[in-house]
């Protein structure tokens, strides 16, 4: 069963919405004003102009693979990304190190190493877990791509964007 609202009974000056129109232009010259006078922020027009600088510390971006300074990849392919990733997004095939070459006591290495960005969350738990630091969120909020294809990052590309991280890498430790 329905039930009849009856409409209240407006004044004439409310008929003509003039209050309101006012009251909203009042507000859109303050904003107007305040940004003339510097006192608010005003919309980053983003191709041509980048919030790099302004990032903050504990902003979460794109993951990539680093190398270390003598361009060896620091990731032993533990697999502890791939089995904490909640998107399922990261795939890693090991492939073992010969028993006759001097870092065979690190045994695996990433054959393959592929990141879904489609599927990728920036949640940073692969870093978080990564034993060795291998894996960095970079501060990058432009992942683009025209295919599916082209968003799965393989070993190369992941290498490519992350660069060289300097410091002390656990896996080619000889005290270790």
């Amino acid at each position: 069963m329905a039930i009849a609202v009856p409409r209240p009974k407006l004044s004439w000056s409310e008929r003509l919405f003039l209050p309101a129109i006012v009251s909203g232009m009042a507000i859109t010259l303050k904003h107007f004003k305040n940004m003339l006078l510097g006192r608010t922020k005003v919309t980053v027009q983003y191709p041509e102009q980048t919030l790099d600088a302004q990032m903050p510390d504990y902003y979460r971006g794109a993951p990539a693979l680093v190398r270390d300074e003598d361009g060896r990849v620091r990731c032993v392919a533990c697999q502890l990304c791939e089995f904490i990733c909640p998107p399922r997004a990261i795939k890693i095939a090991p492939g073992e190190i010969s028993s006759g070459d001097r870092f065979a006591k690190v045994e695996k290495f990433p054959r393959e190493f592929d990141i879904d960005m489609i599927r990728c969350i920036f949640c940073g738990m692969c870093e978080e877990v990564c034993p060795e630091q291998a894996i960095f969120l970079r501060k990058d909020y432009a992942i683009t791509g025209l295919t599916r294809a082209e968003m799965v990052h393989n070993k190369e590309k992941l290498l490519e964007i992350g660069g060289v991280m300097h410091g002390v890498v656990l896996k080619w430790n000889e005290k270790k």
